[in-house]
């Protein structure tokens, strides 16, 4: 028996001392990546089409990739860390970076996307700012969006008023959405995600930051946005939604495209991820509205997400670093684009007219969504806590279009709220 072990023992020696020559098969093989994703339909079929040809042109390395719901991919990350089976890529929300920021098998990029090659301050510059976590940079742009207003031009035309313009203002929006509001037809001016979400949230920061307001304080110890900037803002939602009446408040948050294609809704605040569900309907884009005689101009808000790079010995480490930076190169960010529909992430990419062209062409109204990346001048706080500081505002600013709260009380509230998470150290 002791014997047995002691062969036993010897030939696994001997295999270790083989493969360490070259002489275990697995070794002179490619290198193999695992690249998580939440690509479906045209887009997972593009992605898949990239994947490829990058295989085909690096003999020396294989990716293989998973589907994996975007939303889950955080605690799916976590429990393969912690099972040591980590994904050498993965596709991860950026409001997600301080959280990834933490795990320490996250590849810090900081060190290869100085190199020119990179060509990092190409890629828009909310991106790069919600990619970054102190002087740490988590991952490397995979998408981006911003909103803007989205409108049927019949209904403009019916009720006679003219149509959003660059330079309108929240009081020129109000009184549109007033006009195309008739009750006997079911009919509203604006429709507002009002399920206390992030996409509530998502509605209200652009007006903040217009009405010259931000979330938290320049150091995030704070939040301010209990202000009176945050109190203007949230004012126009309340007076529009309890006052006017102009404005449907979708709890479910489902029902925006369908009301919209149905001639229900006048105008929408959305991404271009709405664009091609609007079939039915003649519409066009415009930039959001500004506050008169503010200094906040039309700004926007995007939601960049990221390709984050986890460190599973150097020679995959290596590979999937040199995947992300193929992948996000802009011959590789045009052909994504104008296969999927998505936003080109890189701004040269952003300014080829032959690329919006095509974009506008495939989806009317995209090109416009590009061209409005210029609007966004900031992005969310990369705290841990921001989940938190989003649902205590989120809740607020439903409260206050139910006509339940007032705009001042219920911001203060939740920032008090707020406060205490990120006292929470």
């Amino acid at each position: 028996m002791i014997r047995s072990r002691l062969c036993i023992a010897l030939l696994a020696v001997l295999a270790l001392v083989l493969a360490g020559c070259g002489g275990g098969g697995s070794s002179s093989g490619p290198t193999e990546i695992a690249v998580w994703h939440g690509y479906q339909d045209t887009e997972g079929e593009v992605f898949k089409g990239l994947i490829a040809q990058y295989n085909k042109d690096h003999p020396d390395v294989k990716v293989n990739e998973l589907y994996s719901s975007n939303d889950l991919v955080l605690q799916k990350v976590l429990t393969a860390v912690r099972g040591g089976s980590a994904p050498d890529v993965a596709y991860m929300f950026g409001s997600w970076s301080p959280n990834i920021a933490q795990i320490p098998q996250v590849v810090d990029m900081a060190g290869e996307v100085k190199n020119p090659d990179w060509t990092w301050d190409d890629f828009y510059p909310a991106e790069r700012e919600a990619a970054t976590v102190g002087d740490k940079i988590v991952g490397v742009p995979a998408l981006v969006d911003n909103l803007a207003i989205v409108y049927n031009k019949k209904l403009f035309a019916d009720a006679g008023v003219a149509p959003p313009s660059p330079d309108w203002t929240w009081d020129d929006f109000r009184s549109a959405a007033a006009k195309l509001t008739d009750p006997s037809k079911g009919q509203y001016g604006w429709l507002i995600p009002a399920d206390g979400s992030e996409d509530t949230v998502w509605h209200y920061l652009p007006m903040l930051w217009e009405a010259g307001g931000d979330i938290l304080s320049p150091d995030n110890e704070k939040a301010v946005f209990s202000s009176e900037a945050g109190v203007k803002a949230l004012t126009v939602l309340q007076q529009m939604a309890v006052t006017d009446k102009s404005l449907y408040l979708d709890t479910t948050n489902e029902n925006g495209p369908k009301l919209m294609n149905s001639g229900k809704v006048g105008m929408l605040v959305t991404g271009p991820w709405d664009l091609s569900q609007l079939s039915d309907i003649d519409y066009d884009v415009q930039v959001m509205p500004t506050f008169a005689g503010s200094s906040g101009g039309h700004q926007t808000i995007a939601g960049p997400d990221n390709w984050v790079v986890f460190d599973n010995g150097d020679k995959k480490k290596q590979a999937a670093v040199d995947f992300v930076k193929w992948l996000s190169a802009p011959e590789q960010v045009k052909a994504f684009s104008l296969g999927t529909g998505d936003l080109p992430i890189r701004q040269s990419v952003g300014k080829d007219q032959a690329v919006l062209d095509k974009l506008n062409q495939n989806v009317p109204g995209t090109a416009a969504f590009v061209q409005n990346l210029n609007n966004v001048q900031k992005v969310r706080p990369t705290v841990e806590q921001y989940p938190d500081i989003s649902e205590a505002l989120g809740q607020a600013i439903v409260a206050v279009m139910l006509g339940k709260e007032q705009p001042a009380a219920a911001l203060d509230a939740a920032a008090q709220t707020a406060d205490a998470k990120l006292a929470e150290k």
